[in-house]
């Protein structure tokens, strides 16, 4: 810890750090504000009727990003001056998200409001992926670990602020499609703000420093990705990981989508504990809750049982409280559902990362975790697009419940018969 303090002072004490750091809060308080509104806008606007395949549609709005753009981001910003980038995307990211803005305060169908968030949610991919790209060119190699930590719990707490200015904001200037447009117009002074800190930095300080890709964008993305999956199947550990990983994100977004529908329509408060948007947050929180203790308990139960045994009991725990909690569908159960879920799905994230990290040759290791990221997100979309084809609007349905917790029991089948067939492999 007093290394880790030294550490932080050194960084703290770097204006090339500090200038990083604000212009990745600014960021990501945008972030964090502009996803809260559009939840606002699609979920609790009395002007526009939130279906299940409308809230699928919000979830792939704020995912398919991640999934799509991720890869091409990397293969881009290691031949585009990040400096530059970080500046025209956040300009770019502004017009957009007054587009976006725009199609709500009109009252346009979900359509163009979804074109326009998936646009800006594209460019804030590139953002962040341009800042973590450049963190290297401001931190010392010996603190790289300390620093790449704290930037990401700062910039999750930037967010989460973001979220809460949001909903805020909505109380003070109104729910309906006005309102939840001027709210979602807010974002833009992050944007400004970042754009502002990425310009005090020299042309070409962040990098990259030399170029070393395939001429084509495409190219290198297609060979990044093929190489990383080859990786993958390559080490048992990581592969096995990843059905683990895959069945547990599927399994997430059908619960994320089912408590949605029943806050909005079904639940009612309870005591302390609220309905509707309230609701959420809390449910928010609750998830929160899990990811801490998660990443608190992981490391000790892992010495003592080892990863697999971890991960299997993670994975038979998630179906065990899903089925428990998600069945008698009260504002009180869901709470503890959405806390032993995010607990264990952390869990089985953190030793996934663990396998890669350790299993894999460092030469293959960030193409690898490349096809984790696009796992972990596309999973979670296609759980919240199959849930919305069958699930009822008030989100009442048992054998919704019940499936969605036997994709854990389908994932720890094929999480044990992979290791199985390779019994020497790493553990």
């Amino acid at each position: 810890m007093v290394a880790d303090g030294h550490a932080v002072r050194r960084m703290l004490a770097d204006p090339g750090f500090r200038r990083l750091l604000f212009c990745r809060l600014a960021s990501q308080w945008a972030d964090g504000l502009f996803q809260a509104g559009l939840a606002g806008a699609v979920l609790f606007n009395p002007e526009r009727q939130a279906d299940p395949l409308a809230i699928a549609g919000g979830f792939a709005v704020i995912l398919v990003p991640y999934s799509v753009v991720g890869p091409f981001a990397g293969a881009l910003l290691d031949r585009w001056d990040r400096r530059r980038l970080l500046i025209v995307a956040n300009f770019l990211r502004v017009i957009l998200v007054v587009l976006a803005a725009a199609a709500d305060g009109f009252g346009l169908s979900n359509g163009p409001l979804y074109a326009a968030a998936l646009l800006v949610m594209g460019t804030s991919r590139f953002i962040g992926a341009g800042l973590s790209a450049a963190l290297p060119h401001v931190v010392e190699p010996r603190d790289l670990v300390t620093g790449n930590s704290m930037v990401a719990t700062l910039a999750s707490a930037a967010a989460a602020i973001g979220g809460a200015t949001a909903f805020g904001l909505r109380n003070v200037l109104g729910a309906g499609n006005v309102g939840s447009a001027q709210v979602t117009a807010v974002a833009i002074v992050g944007a400004l703000v970042s754009a502002l800190f990425a310009a005090q930095f020299a042309a070409g300080v962040l990098g990259p420093d030399e170029v070393d890709e395939p001429s084509e964008a495409f190219v290198a993305v297609a060979k990044g990705m093929i190489d990383g999956g080859r990786a993958a199947l390559r080490v048992p550990s990581v592969a096995a990981g990843f059905i683990a990983l895959a069945a547990h994100r599927i399994a997430y977004g059908a619960s994320l989508l089912v408590i949605v529908l029943l806050m909005k329509y079904t639940l009612h408060s309870h005591g302390m504990l609220r309905a509707g948007a309230g609701g959420l947050t809390e449910a928010v929180a609750a998830g929160a809750a899990g990811l801490v203790l998660a990443g608190f308990f992981t490391p000790g139960l892992v010495r003592r049982f080892g990863r697999p045994t971890v991960v299997s009991a993670g994975l038979v725990v998630a179906f065990i409280g899903l089925t428990a909690f998600g069945l008698p569908m009260t504002v009180p159960s869901l709470l503890a559902a959405a806390f032993v879920v995010t607990f264990c799905g952390q869990t089985v994230k953190l030793n996934v990362d663990a396998a890669i990290q350790r299993d894999v040759a460092d030469q293959s290791r960030g193409r690898v975790f490349a096809v984790s990221d696009t796992v972990f997100n596309a999973a979670m979309v296609v759980g919240v697009a199959v849930v919305a084809t069958i699930v009822p609007t008030n989100g009442q349905s048992p054998g919704v419940v019940i499936g969605t917790a036997a994709v854990y029991l389908i994932g720890l089948l094929g999480y044990v018969l992979v290791l199985r067939a390779h019994p020497n492999s790493p553990r």
